[in-house]
């Protein structure tokens, strides 16, 4: 099967809602010599991005949705080990997780699968995460990036909440913010005072490079 039909094939799996379809091509995709990333980028998330427009057009509900992040999650299960990983690379620490009020972190997820995948060590705090817990955990770490995710207009209050708490610990300036998420956009980033906007998890390395001043590679 030629790279585009298989490609396609998997994301079609991942918009039926088929975990074991999504596993199987997956797995056909990395026998056939496909980049792992281009079976994420093209393959998984496609299908996934495929899905949240028929869940905006009302076609899909919030259990499809779910049902077709099971399924993408099954092929991300498969390709995650075969990810090249750029070794010998430590661009620094991130710490990253949804903000408290959302509990949707299929974002969030595929974007901690890039940064580990280019060389970022990732403290993973789940969703639902309160500010405190945030700020805490970049203490802990010494982080030199906090990443904050939010799929819901409702909760998007809560990443201002994050940095305004950094201010008051005097910690804001050794650490920079990255957000993204569903209703976030770069003029809202500029907005609450962060550094930088992902819009998808390819987008968050790169801005996450750049605001930390790491040299691109052909790769991120």
């Amino acid at each position: 099967m030629e790279t585009a039909k298989l490609l396609k094939t998997i994301a079609d799996s991942v918009l039926n809602m088929d975990e074991e379809a999504a596993a199987n091509y997956v797995k056909q995709a990395l026998e056939a010599g496909i980049d792992p990333m281009v079976i994420i980028n093209e393959g998984l998330i496609a299908g996934m991005n495929q899905a949240g427009k028929l869940f905006e057009e009302n076609e899909y509900f919030v259990p499809e949705l779910l049902l077709c992040s099971d399924a993408m999650y099954a092929g991300l299960n498969v390709v995650t080990p075969h990810i090249k990983r750029e070794e010998n690379l430590y661009y620094g620490s991130v710490v990253i997780g949804v903000v408290e009020g959302d509990t949707h972190d299929i974002g969030k997820n595929l974007v901690k699968v890039m940064l580990e995948a280019s060389g970022f060590r990732v403290y993973d705090l789940g969703r639902n995460v309160p500010a405190k817990t945030f700020v805490e955990k970049v203490k802990e770490t010494r982080a030199d990036l906090l990443c904050l995710s939010t799929l819901m207009t409702t909760t998007m209050g809560e990443m201002k909440k994050v940095i305004d708490l950094l201010e008051e610990e005097k910690i804001r300036g050794n650490v920079k913010v990255l957000v993204g998420g569903g209703p976030v956009s770069s003029s809202f980033a500029r907005s609450i005072g962060a550094d930088g906007y992902g819009e998808n998890a390819a987008g968050a390395v790169r801005v996450a490079k750049e605001v930390l001043g790491i040299p691109q590679t052909r790769a991120s």
